[in-house]
C-alpha cells in the first residue's frame, strides 16, 4: 500500500505504484487538466513521474511561479518545433524560460527578422492546439533530460508540462543575433495576465549582462509587488542598445544592473530622455517614484 500524503495533511491510500498525474486525477478533474508538474518530497517532477513509495505531493499549476515557469520553458521547446518545421535545414542549440517569457538559440544562414515572427507564432499556435505530448525519454545528463515532443527530441532541463494545450497565452515579440541568433517570447497562464503584462511599464530593468538576469528578476519582483508595473528586458543584447529601445518607447523609468549593482544590492536610474539620478536602493526606488506609480 502507497500512502500520499497531501499539502492540506490529508491522506491518501493506494494499492500500486500510479504517476503524479494519477494523483492529481484522484483529486479531481479540474486539477488533473491544469497540471503542469508536481512535488514528491518536495522534488520537481513530470507529471508522468511514477510514484513506488510513501511520498508527499502537491499538484504543481500554471498558477504559480514554479508552474509558470515550466510553462515558458516548454513553450521554448514549441518554439524550436515550430522554427524546425519552417525552416528544416536550421540547428537548435539551447532555449529555456527567461524573466517573463522564453527564447530558443539556433543556428542557420538565413537571417530572420520581426517580419518571420507572425508565420513561426501561427505555428506554434497550431502546434500547441494539436496537443502534443511531451514526455521525458529515459536516457539524460546529470542536469539536462531529453524529452520527446512530435517526432524530435530535445536536450533540455525539466519538467515540462504533459501536453502542449495549456500552452495558450504566449508571443513573440524579439528576434536577435546573427549565428547564432534568438527568438524571444512572452508566455503567461492567461490571456487576461498576457493582456495585462501587454500595457506599457512604467519601469523597465535592464541587465547588461546574463551574470545579472536573477538579480535582474529578482528587482522586477520586487518592484511589482510594491505596485510598480514594472518588467524586465534580460534579453542577450548590448546594453546601449536596450536602453535605446525602451527610450524610443518612451519608458519613463530605466533602472540599470550591472555587477557593481548586483553587489551592492542597489540598481542605477535614469529617466527614458537620459536624465542620470544615480544608485538607489530597491526600497528608495518607489519612494523615488510618484505614489500613483506605486499602488498609492
Amino acid at each position: 500500500m502507497i500512502h500520499i500524503t497531501l499539502p492540506d495533511g490529508s491522506l491518501r491510500e493506494y494499492d500500486q505504484p500510479l504517476s503524479v498525474f494519477e494523483v492529481a486525477a484522484s483529486i479531481g478533474l479540474a486539477l488533473a487538466n491544469a497540471a503542469v508538474a508536481g512535488r514528491v518530497d518536495g522534488v520537481l517532477v513530470d507529471c508522468g513521474y511514477m510514484i513506488s513509495g510513501d511520498a508527499r505531493v502537491s499538484i504543481v499549476t500554471p498558477r504559480e511561479p514554479d508552474g509558470l515557469e515550466i510553462v515558458r520553458r516548454s513553450c521554448a521547446l514549441v518554439l524550436a518545433m515550430a522554427v524546425k518545421q519552417l525552416h528544416p535545414n536550421v540547428l537548435l542549440l539551447t532555449g529555456s524560460a527567461l524573466g517573463d517569457g522564453f527564447f530558443y538559440e539556433f543556428a542557420m544562414e538565413r537571417t530572420l527578422s520581426l517580419d518571420d515572427l507572425p508565420e513561426i507564432e501561427m505555428r506554434m499556435r497550431i502546434l500547441a492546439a494539436t496537443n502534443h505530448s511531451i514526455r521525458r525519454q529515459l536516457s539524460s545528463t546529470e542536469r539536462l533530460s531529453v524529452y520527446r515532443l512530435g517526432d524530435a527530441e530535445y536536450l533540455s532541463r525539466g519538467p515540462h508540462v504533459p501536453a502542449t494545450k495549456v500552452l495558450q497565452a504566449f508571443a513573440l515579440d524579439h528576434v536577435g543575433g546573427n549565428s547564432p541568433q534568438r527568438i524571444y517570447g512572452t508566455c503567461w497562464s492567461s490571456q487576461q495576465e498576457l493582456d495585462h503584462w501587454r500595457a506599457p511599464p512604467h519601469v523597465m530593468v535592464v541587465n547588461i549582462d546574463e551574470r545579472q538576469i536573477g538579480y535582474t528578476q529578482s528587482v522586477t519582483e520586487q518592484l511589482r509587488r510594491s505596485g510598480v508595473r514594472a518588467h524586465a528586458d534580460l534579453r542577450n543584447e548590448k546594453i546601449g542598445y536596450k536602453i535605446r529601445l525602451h527610450s524610443e518607447r518612451n519608458v519613463p523609468y530605466l533602472l540599470v544592473v550591472g555587477e557593481k549593482e548586483k553587489d551592492g544590492g542597489f540598481v542605477s536610474v535614469r529617466s527614458g530622455s537620459g536624465e542620470d539620478f544615480g544608485r538607489m536602493r530597491i526600497d528608495e526606488v518607489c519612494g523615488f517614484l510618484h505614489p500613483k506609480d506605486c499602488g498609492v
